[in-house]
């Protein structure tokens, strides 16, 4: 691959071969991440990483492994399926569908949201990673009283 080329690609058929390491490496792990083995985010994370989702920022890989055992700490399954990639010299953006289910939302069955990443990496390290994804669908919704307030405010507004 061209490092100035714009590719896009379908993870679901892709030969993990024509991307950067670190968005290969990234690829991998995500996609069979779970709390049994967290420890596989040093493989992928540099010690100075920058991430960034709805709920927080973290600086450096210490907070970073901290926030994810704390994430996962009451999921009891939690899988990403990426569906396409968008790569351009050190920056990617992945869109991805995440299935989780945690003890305590939605009566612990499962939930599933679409999101999308940007991460940016150099050799084969991600250095920089920000989440967007609808905080509302993925934990809000999910809460028996706030849940149902929400869905009610959106039926309201789609009128």
């Amino acid at each position: 691959m061209q490092n100035n080329a714009l590719e896009t690609t379908n993870v679901l058929n892709l030969k993990l071969t024509d991307h950067p390491l670190w968005l290969d490496n990234f690829i991998t792990i995500y996609q069979k991440l779970s709390v049994d083995n967290l420890a596989l985010l040093k493989t992928i994370y540099h010690q100075d990483v920058t991430f960034v989702d709805p709920m927080h920022h973290v600086e450096g890989f210490d907070q970073l492994a901290s926030y994810f055992a704390n994430l996962y700490q009451n999921l009891t399954a939690c899988e990403f399926i990426i569906e396409e990639v968008i790569v351009e010299n050190s920056h990617a953006a992945l869109f991805w569908t995440m299935t989780y289910q945690h003890t305590q939302l939605n009566k612990g069955k499962s939930v599933t949201v679409k999101g999308c990443s940007h991460i940016r990496g150099r050799e084969d390290k991600i250095y920089y990673h920000r989440d967007f994804i609808d905080l509302g669908a993925m934990l809000y919704e999910q809460l028996p009283l706030i849940g149902r307030i929400i869905r009610w405010i959106k039926r309201q507004a789609a009128k």
